[in-house]
């Protein structure tokens, strides 16, 4: 409204001027039109029809000044809201600017994120993997026989009955192979005539011919008994390796002294074998010799026999491994 006034009386001024000038012409002019007579009632008239003229005017102009009044107010009201609106353009701005780097920021987060997740679930999978493989390979090993020394005790016979009756066996032969020895000597020593020593004079103190001929027969029933001894050796001998090729699968044979070849029933080819040789005559301690069969099964070799020390679990693994190849085949 302050802004509005000085426009209004400028306005003002305008228009009263215009009214006076134009009431000044009309007046003149009809002063010089009318007789005196005629004179006094049409000035009146024209006065009325001025004052009519001039309070529209002002009415007019009243409602002009109310107009630009609002016009002006509308003017500043819209220019403040202007403002206003640049101002909340200018934070819009700057929040959009810092969205779109806190949205950079947070890609660049999402993405390093997935990365490390696809990291982890490829670990995840590996490690799931060779737990499975672990598994597998503890099942092989339980059901091969091997066992965890710290959670199971493996108990040996002191009279083993299979060694007992090796070891009688062994001594019954060398009782029988002195006595007939003994009995050699006797009949030699007989048959030429000569006296008997003092080492087979418990053995025989006669020299007649039934005698002789009666010890002849006992030596040949000796010789025979050793015979048929070393007969049922062999064939316990045989029976044995027999029993021991069907249940663990390895052909054993003796190729030189305290060295000893392992051949399997599922083994590829006929010259793959496996060579131990004992560090002593007692079988104590067997170390794996190397051979072109061996080279193959370098795995089997690190993990049974360099990292478990088992003999044992490593042929049942090679086994199995043989078996799988001709059962996969």
């Amino acid at each position: 409204m302050e802004r509005s006034c000085p426009a209004a009386s400028l306005l003002n001024k305008f228009i009263t001027r215009q009214e006076r000038d134009g009431m000044r012409a009309i007046l003149e002019s009809y002063d010089s039109e009318l007789t005196p007579a005629e004179h006094s009632p049409q000035l009146s008239r024209r006065m009325r029809e001025a004052e009519d003229m001039v309070q529209k005017l002002h009415a007019h102009n009243t409602e002009m000044e109310a107009q630009l009044s609002q016009a002006l107010e509308e003017v500043g009201n819209h220019k403040q809201r202007a403002e206003m609106l640049e101002v909340e353009m200018k934070v819009l701005k700057s929040q959009q600017c810092m969205a779109e780097q806190s949205s950079v920021i947070t890609k660049e987060e999402v993405d390093t994120l997935r990365l490390k997740i696809e990291e982890l679930e490829a670990e995840r999978s590996k490690l799931a993997e060779e737990n499975r493989s672990l598994e597998m390979k503890l099942e092989k090993l339980t059901l091969q026989g091997d066992y965890d020394p710290s959670r199971t005790k493996v108990l040996h016979f002191s009279m083993n009955p299979m060694s007992l009756a090796k070891q009688q066996r062994k001594e019954e032969q060398q009782q029988l192979q002195e006595e007939c020895e003994r009995l050699r000597e006797l009949v030699r020593v007989l048959e030429g005539g000569g006296s008997i020593s003092g080492n087979l004079e418990g053995v025989g103190g006669f020299q007649s011919p039934q005698e002789i001929a009666e010890l002849k027969k006992q030596v040949e029933s000796a010789e025979l008994k050793n015979q048929r001894l070393k007969e049922v050796f062999q064939t316990k001998i045989q029976e044995f390796r027999k029993v021991c090729y069907t249940l663990t699968g390895y052909q054993i044979d003796i190729t030189t002294e305290n060295q000893y070849r392992l051949s399997s029933m599922y083994a590829e080819h006929q010259g793959d074998c496996l060579l131990f040789k004992a560090s002593s005559s007692s079988g104590g301690k067997m170390q794996l010799l190397e051979t072109e069969f061996s080279r193959t099964i370098g795995e089997l070799i690190e993990l049974h026999l360099l990292r478990q020390d088992s003999i044992p679990a490593f042929l049942s693994a090679l086994t199995l491994d043989l078996f799988s190849r001709q059962t996969i085949a």
